[in-house]
């Protein structure tokens, strides 16, 4: 924090009747000169007259460990980005359509959710997810997103995607009631099977919902190339979805995780 004080060439001193407190970070004046083990420093400028100097002496209570501790939070992570907390960039949306005579498929992924631990580390809570949305189609190239049907896929669900063959073939089945008071009366089954030509899957979404006294099905053929954009990005995503994207991004220093591993009771080399 720096304490500005202006006093006049006479030795006299100048009130400051809205006084400004500025941080390191946020100082109009380069910090990397004036603090170079320096307490302070003066400033000199004409007054609106232009007949005296005023001259502003500024003193610094920015020491060395405040800059040694901004930088070990800085050295913890490569960027604040790159974990769940603090200033994150703008939220990116990303998916994959297909679009049918009769229907149309987006894939859309939804991240981890964490929670803290008291040591200050972080934890998954929610494993990330893949959206799948079904839209009936209400014209030629024209789809009723009104109408849309959701479905969202499991890690575990996502391998059986991944692992499927040419001829094979998977099905799921939620309940988004299951264990509350609803349960049994929303039922949706997802049902993914070759065609009968080989050239592709099909992609099979029934949902019965009694809560609104809904029963529709919506299906659409997903090609050969198609089907390999799916597993491609789902193979990409997955341990993203896991969260192993910010264990990797906050991996210590090689001297310090060795230490931390000749500290840990479950290092089976040290057994």
């Amino acid at each position: 924090m720096l304490n500005l004080t202006l006093s006049a060439p006479t030795g006299g001193s100048l009130p400051l009747k809205n006084p400004i407190k500025f941080s390191f970070c946020n100082s109009l004046a380069p910090t990397a000169p004036l603090f170079n083990g320096r307490k302070s420093f003066f400033l000199a400028r004409q007054n609106a007259n232009g007949n005296k100097d005023i001259s502003i002496e500024v003193k610094s209570q920015y020491f060395a460990s405040q800059e040694q501790h901004q930088q070990q939070q800085r050295s913890s992570f490569d960027s604040s980005s790159q974990f769940p907390t603090g200033h994150l960039p703008p939220r990116v949306y990303v998916g994959y359509s297909v679009y049918k005579g009769k229907a149309a498929l987006t894939v859309e992924p939804r991240p981890p959710e964490f929670y803290p631990l008291d040591s200050g580390a972080f934890k998954v809570s929610k494993e990330g997810y893949v959206l799948l949305q079904f839209a009936p189609a209400a014209g030629v190239r024209q789809y009723d997103w009104s109408r849309k049907q959701v479905f969202s896929l499991s890690v575990m669900e996502i391998g059986h995607l991944i692992s499927l063959g040419a001829k094979d073939s998977c099905e799921f089945f939620h309940d988004p009631f299951k264990g509350k008071s609803d349960e049994g009366r929303v039922r949706k089954v997802l049902k993914v099977e070759p065609l009968p030509d080989g050239s592709g899957h099909f992609f099979n979404l029934s949902v019965q919902n009694k809560l609104i006294n809904l029963d529709e099905s919506i299906y659409i053929p997903v090609t050969k190339a198609e089907f390999a954009v799916f597993i491609s990005t789902f193979n990409y995503i997955l341990p993203y979805l896991l969260g192993w994207h910010t264990f990797a991004n906050s991996i210590r220093p090689e001297g310090e995780s060795r230490a931390n591993a000749r500290s840990g009771v479950e290092n089976e080399w040290n057994r």
